[in-house]
This record gives C-alpha cells, structure tokens and sequence, in this order.
C-alpha cells in the first residue's frame, strides 16, 4: 500500500524525532492496531546522511524542480530516478528533512526520509547538483545502449568438489530440475539480475554464464558503477553461492543449475560492511528494468530494519521509494523472487522485532501490519521459503499464511564458492534462487509470459504439501492447497518447461 504523506505533517513530524520524540502517525494501521514503536533517525549537523525525496510525480520535470529545493536545502545529489521520482541524497544538514520540505516553492516533494541510521562509509560519490537528474538518465541510457541476509552457517569441513556433482544434489531432484534439464536447461535470452554480493565469474561453474554487459555495482552511495570489476565479489561469497544455484554450467564440472543454459548479471547490492540499504537495492531494481532483465533474485532484506513501518516517515520513504523501484522494474517486464528470512517468525503475525536498526543500536520494537520485510513482502515478489531434504520447513524459515508463495530447498545446498571450489550452506537465501532459477526456465519456455503470468503460474504449478511440524518458530495453519510453511507448493522445474 503506497503511503502519501502531507508535506506539513511529514515536516512535523521529522522535527519531533529530531527532539527524541515519538514522530509516528497512526495512519494507514487498524484501528485496534498499536502504533509501531519511534525509532528516531538523529542526524546532527555536520554529520553526513544519506536520503530519498520521493516526488508526487515521476519525471524529469518535478525531479528537477526537486533538486533545485534540495540545492537550497544543502543537499547533495548522488543519484536521480526521474523514472520513478526519487532522488538519493547525501546531506551535512541537521534539519535537511524539514528544510527540503520548506525550499519545495512549488509542491513536488512528497516524503523525504533518511535511509540509514549512520553516515555513508562510502561518503559522497561525486558532486552533482542541478544536473543530476540528466546524468542519471545518460548513465542509464549508455547501459541500456550496450546491453543487447541472510546464511545460516554450515559446520566447517563441508567443501566438496564433486564430479558430477548432480549425484549429490539431492534440492534439484526435489524441485526435478534434474528432469527439466533435459526437456529445456533455458535459454541464453533469458537474463537472470542475481541482486547480491557479487559474483565469481572466474569460477569453472560460472565463467560461462554471467553477462558482463549487463553487471553493474550499486554500492556506491546508489549510483551505478559500471567499471569493468565493480561487480565482483570483495568480501562476501553469498552471491556466488546465490548464482550457483541458479544456473552453475553444465559442464561435467561441480554442480549443474536449475537453468543453466540462461544467463545472470550481478548486480552487487552489498556493500563491503554487509549493508543492502534502500538506496542500493532502489539502484538495484531499476537497472535490471532498464536492462530488460526476466528475472531477479533477491536473497536479503534491506537495512538497517529489518521490518519498514509505514506510521515512521523516515521508514515509510525508503519503503515507497523501494516498492516504486520494484514496481518500474515489474512494469518493464522482470519478475522477482525473494527469500522470507530466517527468523523462525511468522510473517502474518508478527507484533515485535528486536534486531532494527542492525547498523547501529537495536531497539525493541512494537511493529504492526504496516511494517514489512522488505522486499520479501511487496506486491510482485515471489516469497519463498526454506526446506530441508526430508521436505519439512526448515527450523530457520519464515513462514506466515498469505505471506509465503512457494517452498524451496534451503538446508545444506550445495553450491559455488569463491577461488574456484564448492560449498554448502543454509538459509531462505538458498532457496529463493531455486524459484528464480524455475521462473528463468519457465520465461524460457514462454517468453511473451509477463511477470504477473510467470508469478501465477510460479504458484499454480507448485506442488501442494501438506503442513508438517517444526522444530522452532509457530506451528503450520491452513489447507493442502495453501499453507503457512509451503505456501501454494514446493516448486516445481519440470512444470515449468512442460505446462502450457
């Protein structure tokens, strides 16, 4: 649900949690729902933070007139996304929340919030100003010119190379990706956007198939890097072991994807701290848009909170500039899946979260309905969960009737790993690139299938389970068709390149 806020009242309320105050508005929550809990964002002058002001309108024009009032507020430009009205700003002004609000002479503002609840590592990416809005556009128009969270650790001592590798990888018979190979490994149009940490590409599994052109760094401050190594992984694995599952070779070395005859861009949304800030994933979303991507995965949730409450302006901007980047991103033909996470909770009925903000001092929390994981729980998203070998939920997962679509091995996958080797580990992140690699092949084998139809589709050919019992979290609720562990099914790869 997008959230509007008056300028005045956002103005308000951003000067109350300046003065550690409570500045939520009950606003958009059930009438017998508490508010969420305040969690002020303080930002002091001279102390650099990073922002998004949201338009009321998209487009060249209102983003302009934005940036002229963010100018005036002392704000500096990192990015604009005319496409979808955002802009990321860095700014040393104390009061640049209120001010920006006060510079808008002509109304185009419609929420301004900070993104983080520390200053950028990465300080401020160069020095646009007026001009951002068109750079933006030239940066994305070259690509586009040149393109034709979360692990729960495994015990040491699992590193495996094996040959074949298929004999051990007991999730693709799970899902019968090792049946839908033969029938369809997917197509090399088809472009899977792996929104992570960075990919290996010069591992023997992966070499083949990552699409350079089409690989971009979103880390710095938001803005797109496009140098030639920008997207490789510097700290983290996560995303080679992400690709891995997706579409590793078919070789007759190491492990075998559900499609690897597709192909997948990295798009590094980590940075070298462990962060996905809004401002990265929003870069993120709207690359593979302009890039015509099919499929995106996204094994993470977006920090520093882990659920975005929509009565906390701050929160509540992130979180509408987020889902307008998803929705640009759906609107040009990309579908998206998304691990639910690994707290053990359940999604629909959750009413605490003691973890936000992770990048600075958590707090606990009372969090309602218009607080969510984000992006697991936005419209368009393909929520999956985790599962172990004997088909049962995994301890970890997420559940939550409604919540989650489809289950997907998550336990002890075995994958790419950095320096060439292989590896396992668990969590919501090992199984959501299982439905992102079942969505590749099913856009393979009906490419004029928009994402609506890719994501029905993803549900109605899951295959349904019954619930199970757990060893954590709440127990299962609901029927063989939906369920708050499987979802609509556990997913399936053969159906996806046989079912018309």
């Amino acid at each position: 649900m997008r959230i509007s806020h008056s300028r005045r009242a956002l103005a308000v309320a951003t000067a109350t949690a300046l003065a550690l105050t409570a500045f939520g508005s009950a606003a958009g929550n059930a009438a017998d729902e508490p508010e969420s809990t305040p969690v002020p964002i303080i930002t002091p002058d001279g102390a650099l933070f990073s922002y998004v002001v949201n338009t009321e309108r998209t487009g060249a024009r209102d983003t302009a007139l934005a940036t002229k009032a963010i100018q005036r507020a002392d704000g500096v430009v990192v990015q604009a996304w005319p496409q979808i009205g955002v802009v990321v700003v860095h700014s040393a002004n104390g009061s640049f929340r209120e001010d920006v609000l006060a510079a808008d002479r002509v109304g185009v503002v419609e929420s301004v919030g900070a993104t983080r609840t520390v200053s950028p590592t990465e300080g401020t990416p160069g020095t646009e100003t007026a001009e951002g809005a068109k750079k933006s556009r030239t940066v994305v128009g070259q690509a586009k010119k040149e393109a034709p969270g979360w692990t729960v650790d495994e015990p040491a001592g699992t590193t495996a190379v094996p040959d074949p590798g298929e004999a051990t990888q007991w999730d693709m018979t799970m899902i019968k990706a090792d049946q839908a190979v033969e029938v369809n490994p997917g197509s090399s149009r088809v472009v899977v956007g792996v929104l992570d940490s960075g990919i290996d590409a010069s591992h023997p599994d992966l070499a083949t198939q990552v699409d350079k052109t089409r690989s971009v760094n979103c880390t710095d401050g938001g803005r797109p890097d496009l140098s030639a190594t920008g997207w490789l992984p510097t700290t983290s694995d996560h995303g080679t072991h992400v690709a891995g599952t997706i579409a590793a070779a078919q070789n007759g070395v190491g492990i075998v994807g559900v499609a690897p005859g597709v192909k997948m861009a990295s798009v590094k949304v980590v940075n070298d701290d462990g962060y996905i800030y809004p401002e990265y994933a929003i870069c993120g979303f709207i690359w593979a848009g302009m890039t015509r991507m099919d499929v995106t995965n996204n094994s993470y949730y977006i920090d520093p909170f882990m659920y975005w409450c929509e009565d906390q302006p701050d929160q509540a901007a992130a979180k509408e500039a987020v889902r307008r980047a998803v929705d640009f991103s759906t609107k040009r033909g990309v579908v998206h899946a998304a691990a639910a996470g690994n707290a053990a909770t359940d999604l629909a009925n959750n009413t605490t979260d003691t973890s936000s903000p992770n990048d600075s001092t958590p707090v606990n929390r009372v969090i309602n309905s218009g607080c969510e994981d984000i992006p697991a729980e936005l419209d368009g998203v393909v929520t999956v969960s985790s599962l172990t070998q004997a088909t049962n939920l995994s301890s970890f997962s997420n559940r939550g009737l409604g919540k989650i679509d489809v289950s997907a091995p998550g336990s002890a996958i075995l994958s790419t790993e950095l320096d060439g080797t292989w590896d396992l580990k668990s969590g919501t992140s090992m199984a959501s690139p299982h439905v992102a690699g079942v969505l590749a092949l099913m856009k393979s084998a009906h490419p004029r299938w928009s994402p609506a139809k890719l994501e029905a589709a993803v549900r109605n050919q899951a295959d349904d389970h019954e619930c199970t019992t757990t060893t954590a979290g709440p127990a299962c609720v609901g029927t063989l068709d939906e369920n708050s562990f499987y979802g609509d099914g556990i997913t399936d790869a053969l159906d996806a390149v046989t079912v018309k």
